[in-house]
């Protein structure tokens, strides 16, 4: 018990816009309109896919995993961010973002392993349709989600306690509106190598191997694509990948951006982390139901099934 008796806070000041904390009011509509587009998209998605029989398929299984993630993702972050811009209520006890940090990360490498099986869903439906049905069983898909969440909880266990063994002592106030693993060991007046090499081997081990994986799959799909004759043929198989594709861009991209920005960017001005760091954590939960109900016909035909439903 002697290894966490070290001196923290009783509680963290979050960080809306630095400099800007009294005029960040005007933020708070755009803030709900994103949380309501986030949290009423992907239940929306989970609720067709649940409720249509049609849609109890591989693909749309693996869909409705990917919209919980981005549903538990804005439910973390919800609470802080909304106190922190609209109430201008900045602390949080000390457990409180711990819990948060943990839950951040686990959803965010959760939804990593998700467009990862993603991948490998669409890689068997191209290159091997035949077997499509025989590989991809329920047993199957409910056994990758279950190893999806179990590494993102057992991976991330040691974080909370990473942090707790640290003594905090030279400020208080976090950089962003929420609880980040880099933004709370940089408070410490200790050696922090073994957060800063753990969190790297995270980093490498599971989104950096989930990343590689997936750009080995889509060079497989290319190569099995090329080999079909018809061109028609192969732009319909290339479209059944646009959707995922676009899912891989805007969680990656923005994921490189803040990591490279914490770890190399010290002098970056803070407005730049705040940036990188909000995109990470908004723009795939808004943004993955609506290109998903935009490119996929079936579900929207499943969206607008609900709402004739309840309008009767």
């Amino acid at each position: 018990m002697g290894l966490f008796n070290v001196s923290h806070p009783m509680v963290f000041l979050l960080t809306g816009i630095p400099g800007l904390e009294s005029t960040q009011e005007w933020l708070a509509g755009p803030l709900c309109m994103m949380y309501t587009v986030a949290l009423g998209g992907n239940i929306m998605i989970l609720l067709a896919v649940w409720g249509e029989s049609s849609l109890h398929a591989p693909m749309y299984y693996f869909l409705s995993m990917l919209s919980f993630s981005d549903v538990a993702m804005s439910l973390a972050t919800l609470p802080t961010v909304l106190r922190t811009f609209c109430l201008n209520a900045r602390a949080i006890v000390f457990d409180a973002c711990l819990a948060q940090m943990f839950l951040i990360h686990s959803f965010s490498m959760m939804e990593s392993g998700i467009l990862l099986a993603m991948s490998f869903d669409r890689y068997v439906a191209i290159c091997n349709p035949l077997r499509y049905a025989s590989v991809l069983t329920n047993q199957v898909i409910a056994g990758m989600g279950l190893a999806v969440t179990t590494r993102s909880f057992t991976t991330l266990f040691p974080f909370p306690f990473l942090i707790k063994r640290l003594p905090i002592c030279r400020s208080n106030v976090l950089s962003h509106s929420y609880c980040l693993h880099p933004d709370m060991m940089k408070l410490a007046c200790a050696d922090i190598t073994v957060n800063s090499i753990y969190g790297m081997f995270v980093l490498v081990s599971t989104f950096g191997m989930d990343l590689l994986f997936i750009i080995l799959s889509y060079v497989l799909i290319l190569r099995s694509v090329l080999a079909i004759a018809s061109n028609k043929e192969r732009l319909k198989a290339l479209n059944t990948c646009v959707s995922h594709i676009c899912a891989v861009l805007i969680f990656y991209i923005p994921m490189i951006g803040v990591s490279t920005v914490h770890r190399f960017g010290k002098h970056a001005p803070q407005y730049v982390h705040v940036l990188m760091s909000n995109i990470y954590l908004f723009v795939p939960p808004v943004l993955n139901p609506i290109i998903y109900s935009a490119k996929t016909k079936e579900i929207r035909r499943s969206i607008v099934r609900m709402f004739h439903q309840l309008g009767k």
